[in-house]
């Protein structure tokens, strides 16, 4: 039986004091993935992929009324409208394309260094990024994966926060001690089709294969091996010094983007729904009143004007009857203003920004785009801050891999990773300001800042063979003028 490195000191932490008996490692680990399994955090960040994914709670609603006893009961002969209006799909879209949306720049003075970095932060590893980030945002949490693929080169993968329950070694949640990856594959039981639930343990040995039967761990036979290297070079198995799982954090308390948006999210999709449903709440199924109806159940009356469109009355002499229908005016002015305050609420709370707000019209110049921008800035910040944080693991591992690979020892070498947020700007103010700088600030600067430069550096490196080439056609071979001479 393997042994989880620094576990024990868990569990004895855990154990209630006076115990006569302790947990042992795997009753320990089968103890927490049963509390995690069902913890309200992880059912909110299962929930923040479902929102994003159009698998909103108001698909279960149901529409009731008060019973006979005064309690609420369900009916099915209602107008029971579910309708979705995602706009918190949207805020994940806008976050996730600010600051992934554009390849980030790989800057360092060593140039070999750089395209090491270039060949491996490539364009799949940049969209797994994005990916993660996205996730993040969903769950507050994502995780990248370092393994090397087939062809041996050094790859990521991406485990939503859903996945993973991480074990910490400090309360910042920066070093892990070990981790259980849980998730689920399709499988059978002779020909019948079911869900078998996989458990992955990571720590300083490796992974180690289990399946999770009820509550219990029981060792993967199916897989192969139970236990196994995190590498396989030449037959022989390696691990990394580290465990190889690197969070990306939508945030420093982990805190999913649903988690402040639900309420909004829900109370947009309940406004919509209820105003289709008093629409269509018309005569032949809303509130009748009878006078002197010829007949003797309800459902009779019901059944013949959905069928026929029409009732029959007695109407004799004094006895006089008829229907009537209490009409309930729908206001939809008033729906329209609650949608409103119910989307601008979500904006602010979930930090967003409104493609169609009013400083955009009129004079759109490049104070009112920022002053749009500030909320999505300050959260995108904030995000940063702990992609850069991930980046000081991820470059750990691609230093391991670049030096077990013998293309050199990188480990001390200073590299910076700038984001490129994907932000509107007025293009003609940002270049008229670039053209004022000119003798004021270098030409780097300018040309950074420029809206229709990507790579600064290439820039420049064009602009001063456009100038040698102008200076070659100006003068001919022997210094002379040529202008001149004409």
């Amino acid at each position: 039986m393997w042994l989880f490195n620094n576990i024990a000191s868990k569990i004895s932490n855990m154990i209630i004091h006076g115990a006569k008996s302790k947990m042992s490692d795997m009753e320990f680990l089968e103890r927490e993935i049963a509390r995690w399994k069902c913890s309200t955090e992880r059912i909110m960040q299962i929930k923040g992929h479902l929102y994003y994914n159009n698998e909103h709670d108001i698909l279960t609603r149901k529409r009731t009324v008060i019973g006979e006893d005064g309690k609420l009961q369900e009916v099915d002969n209602l107008p029971n409208n579910r309708i979705i209006d995602n706009q918190y799909g949207k805020l994940v879209n806008q976050k996730t394309n600010y600051l992934l949306g554009q390849p980030f720049v790989i800057e360092s003075k060593n140039e070999q260094y750089s395209k090491f970095l270039k060949r491996i932060f490539n364009k799949q590893f940049m969209n797994t990024l994005k990916n993660a980030g996205k996730s993040a945002l969903n769950g507050g949490i994502s995780w990248l994966y370092p393994y090397y693929n087939d062809e041996g080169d050094l790859s990521f993968r991406m485990f939503p926060s859903y996945e993973i329950l991480p074990f910490w070694k400090d309360s910042e949640h920066t070093v892990l001690d070990c981790a259980v990856r849980l998730y689920q594959i399709q499988g059978y039981e002779g020909t019948t089709p079911v869900i078998i639930e996989k458990v992955e343990i990571f720590d300083m040995q490796g992974i180690h294969c289990y399946v999770l039967d009820g509550n219990n761990l029981i060792p993967d036979a199916l897989s192969g091996e139970s236990d196994c290297a995190y590498v396989t070079a030449n037959g022989k198995p390696l691990n990394w010094s580290k465990i190889p799982l690197i969070p990306l954090k939508y945030n420093e308390q982990e805190i999913p983007l649903i988690k402040k948006v639900k309420s909004l999210q829900d109370g947009i999709n309940v406004m919509l729904s209820d105003f289709e449903n008093n629409m269509q709440e018309d005569a032949r199924n809303t509130i009748l009143v009878l006078k002197n109806y010829d007949g003797e159940k309800l459902g009779e009356f019901r059944k013949n004007l959905a069928t026929y469109g029409a009732v029959k009355v007695r109407y004799d002499g004094e006895t006089k009857g008829g229907v009537e229908s209490l009409e309930i005016a729908v206001n939809a002015e008033n729906y329209k203003a609650i949608l409103d305050i119910f989307k601008k609420a979500l904006i602010e709370n979930g930090m967003g920004y409104d493609a169609k707000d009013d400083r955009l019209s009129g004079n759109p110049n490049q104070m009112n785009i920022q002053s749009m921008y500030s909320d999505i800035d300050l959260d995108a910040n904030d995000m940063e801050t702990e992609l850069q944080a991930a980046f000081e693991e991820i470059l750990w591992f691609v230093n391991a891999h670049l030096e077990n690979t013998g293309k050199g020892n990188f480990e001390n070498e200073e590299v910076n990773i700038i984001f490129n947020r994907d932000i509107l700007i007025n293009e003609s103010e940002a270049i008229a300001n670039c053209a004022a700088s000119v003798g004021i600030l270098s030409d780097e600067t300018i040309v950074g800042q420029h809206p229709w430069v990507d790579d600064p550096q290439k820039e420049l490196k064009r602009i001063k063979k456009q100038k040698q080439e102008e200076f070659q056609q100006d003068y001919d071979p022997f210094g002379g003028d040529v202008n001149a001479e004409q």
